[in-house]
């Protein structure tokens, strides 16, 4: 039965490797190995019976509403063109410092990964706006490239984040199944709200760090971060510039604080979020027939996408599990010598690795609930470990060759720029979001202080 587990999870991500459909895959091979396993007596057929009530739960669950309507938001707002008022009026806002306009960028990256949740959007939406004013300006290709990519991904990170949402639904259920199973039957719980005020100070520390990053290169490489001496904003750019900001602003105050002050569920707050991202939209005049048909239709296609993918990883746990896959790991894990900090090296790292060739979310519906029992048994904090793991994928997006957002930033940047120029530009990135995942190894209070202090 072991070897039959272990194949199975070999044979998934080889299928995945060759590029056929994530969902379909999952399932289709999950139950072909089942039948194999009924066929050949090391498989319980009444595993199968539990698939009903599996697809029923998740199509009953409340909290991954949240996933369509933090979608639809975020297109909403991508539609409406709102990066290109940012920029300009940030821009502004910086003028005194040197660097302005790559601080801008990370402001304006940081703000959308607030509002929309969607990494691939914010780096292409950053990559057509911002890359060519930056290289315009002086800024070299190197530093360009990495601002916006590193920007980009905040989304993984930064609440409202559908990454949050989704391992924030996964991890509730790891949680419970590890206290059930060792005995406690009032089990505590995790919500999406606790990982979103986890979140929150890790994230603005992300920024901190890339602020500081970008100032300091301004500072001893003037030649990669030009700067040229603005006039004062006048009173009319001034006011420009509070107009632009106060849309997204208020937006993200709305959906954060209604979560965080226990006045809305995530699921209301994303209703809150799609609702004020149609009035932004019909407010600055971009909200038509066809661009409101567009947003739709992409909210379903991706929303099917990933309740599609949520479906097949749930039949590919159920066969795991029934084959002992679970059990497997378990065992590995803790005959791994050291405590659990060597257990939790070894997941990140597997996690990193994975993070190469899977998706967020595929690694998220398909390898985190079968890791997260295990650690979570160990008395490891499930709100640190998720915001470990969301920094973990997050990193792993940004580094050479094959982090995802490098993909999205070299499919709109020009031919002018080399490969090797935006993996150059990623790399001190990169160790900040290392440095950001050690900081948080050593000082666990960063992601648990607040959820502790807001829910009590």
């Amino acid at each position: 039965m072991e070897w039959m587990a272990i194949l199975l999870f070999i044979s998934i991500i080889l299928i995945l490797l060759l590029g056929y459909p994530v969902a379909f895959s999952l399932a289709g091979i999950s139950l072909i190995f089942s039948f194999i396993g009924i066929a050949s007596g090391s498989f319980e057929q009444a595993f199968l019976t539990g698939l009903p009530n599996r697809i029923y739960g998740i199509m009953t669950n409340t909290t991954l509403l949240a996933v369509p309507l933090f979608i639809f938001m975020g297109i909403t707002l991508e539609k409406s063109h709102i990066a290109e008022d940012l920029l300009d009026s940030l821009s502004n806002l910086f003028w005194r410092f040197k660097g302005s306009l790559g601080i801008a960028v990370t402001m304006i990256g940081m703000l959308l990964a607030a509002s929309t949740g969607i990494v691939g959007a914010t780096v292409v939406t950053m990559g057509l706006l911002a890359l060519p004013t930056m290289l315009n300006k002086g800024y070299s290709a190197e530093i360009s490239t990495g601002t916006i990519c590193a920007a980009g991904t905040l989304g993984q990170i930064i609440p409202p984040s559908i990454v949050l949402v989704m391992l924030g639904d996964v991890i509730s259920s790891s949680y419970q199944y590890a206290q059930l199973t060792q005995g406690n039957f009032a089990p505590r719980t995790v919500s999406v709200g606790d990982l979103f005020a986890g979140a929150l100070l890790p994230g603005i520390c992300l920024v901190v760090l890339y602020l500081l990053y970008i100032s300091v290169v301004g500072i001893f490489k003037p030649n990669m971060v030009p700067h040229k001496p603005q006039q004062k904003p006048t009173n009319q750019n001034i006011k420009k510039m509070l107009t632009s900001l106060f849309a997204p602003l208020f937006l993200i105050f709305s959906v954060l604080g209604s979560i965080l002050l226990g006045f809305a569920t995530p699921t209301e707050a994303a209703g809150i979020g799609a609702s004020g991202a149609l009035i932004i939209s019909s407010m600055k005049g971009t909200l038509t027939y066809f661009k409101l048909t567009e947003v739709m239709q992409s909210t379903v296609k991706i929303s099917s996408m990933i309740f599609f993918i949520l479906i097949g990883a749930s039949i590919f746990s159920l066969v795991f599990r029934g084959f002992g896959g679970d059990e497997i790991i378990r065992e590995f894990l803790l005959n791994l010598p050291g405590d659990k900090f060597f257990a939790i090296l070894v997941v990140m790292a597997a996690i990193f690795l994975l993070g190469f060739v899977l998706d967020f979310i595929e690694i998220t519906f398909v390898v985190v609930p079968i890791i997260a029992p295990i650690l979570l048994m160990m008395d490891i904090d499930p709100i640190w470990l998720g915001i470990m793991i969301a920094i973990n994928l997050q990193t792993s997006f940004l580094t050479p060759p094959f982090g995802f957002a490098l993909f999205y930033l070299r499919g709109v940047a020009p031919e002018s720029i080399k490969t090797q120029q935006i993996y150059r530009g990623v790399m001190p990135f990169v160790a900040i979001q290392i440095l950001m995942l050690i900081i948080l190894s050593i000082f666990p209070a960063l992601v648990t202080w607040l959820p502790n202090y807001i829910y009590n």
